[in-house]
């Protein structure tokens, strides 16, 4: 296991200096409505699966970015890397300092380890199953607030967004609720700062594997609670999810998901 976290930092923090070296020299189109991507993704994304190849050349490599029209994907095999080479691209794109590189392992669906990297401040979020979650290699524990009220809340809207969006519908309810709401630009980040203490919930409807496998071994690690938006098993390839501080105010978040989605 400690070869795979030591191979899973550096392979994200190698992405990371990628991504920075990418700043004020990009291009950048659109994969769909809304949402980009730039030569800086695949860069990085190329950095990270040189790494995991030259060490792990029997395992596989799901990644965000396109090959031939559908995310690269190599031919999966008992262990799979999943990668978001640049989870914040529109972020990067104008200069907005958040943005991550996360990446995880799993095998048989179950995550092992993960890391999410934030170049601009050099923090590195990793964790390894039963292991505990760390910053900057110092543990890190969820926050303890109990109560709606008080929580700190992180949401996700999907590039396409419309009007009975559930995440948005969430949002509207939880308005009223929670002390404060932000929306970040980056899935991964948002995860680790309910792993840190930082927010005390997030959600997420729309998704990807490779923005939320990394980040939530990473918060249930510190503490917390991921679970999916019914409130039954994350499941990893669906990737829709609720995410709390402790069980207390995931119970908390779940009423709320209710009343927004009846």
């Amino acid at each position: 296991m400690s070869d795979y976290t030591t191979i899973c930092e550096k392979a994200v923090r190698s992405g990371g200096a990628t991504v920075l070296d990418w700043i004020g020299r990009i291009e950048a189109r659109e994969k769909g409505p809304a949402d980009l991507v730039t030569e800086a993704d695949f860069a990085s994304q190329e950095v990270v699966r040189k790494i995991i190849a030259d060490v792990f050349p029997d395992h596989s490599l799901l990644g965000e970015e396109e090959d031939q029209g559908a995310p690269f994907s190599e031919t999966e095999t008992e262990y799979r890397w999943i990668l978001d080479p640049l989870d914040g691209t529109t972020n990067f794109v104008h200069r907005v300092p958040h943005f991550s590189v996360s990446l995880a392992l799993e095998r048989h669906g179950e995550l092992l380890v993960g890391a999410v990297y934030d170049p601009t401040r050099d923090e590195c979020f990793s964790a390894a199953a039963g292991q505990g979650a760390y910053l900057n290699g110092q543990p890190i524990r969820t926050s303890q607030v109990f109560e709606m009220s008080e929580a700190l809340a992180a949401v996700g809207f999907p590039a396409g967004k419309c009007r009975n969006s559930p995440d948005l519908a969430v949002f509207l309810e939880a308005v009223d609720v929670c002390q404060a709401i932000r929306r970040t630009g980056s899935s991964a980040l948002n995860l680790c700062y309910v792993a840190a203490g930082r927010f005390d919930v997030y959600w997420g409807f729309s998704t990807k594997i490779w923005d939320v496998a990394a980040g939530t071994l990473i918060v249930r690690e510190a503490g917390g609670t991921v679970t999916s938006p019914d409130g039954g098993p994350f499941v990893l390839d669906d990737a829709s999810f609720l995410a709390a501080a402790n069980q207390r105010l995931h119970g908390q978040l779940r009423e709320l998901v209710a009343r927004a989605l009846p």
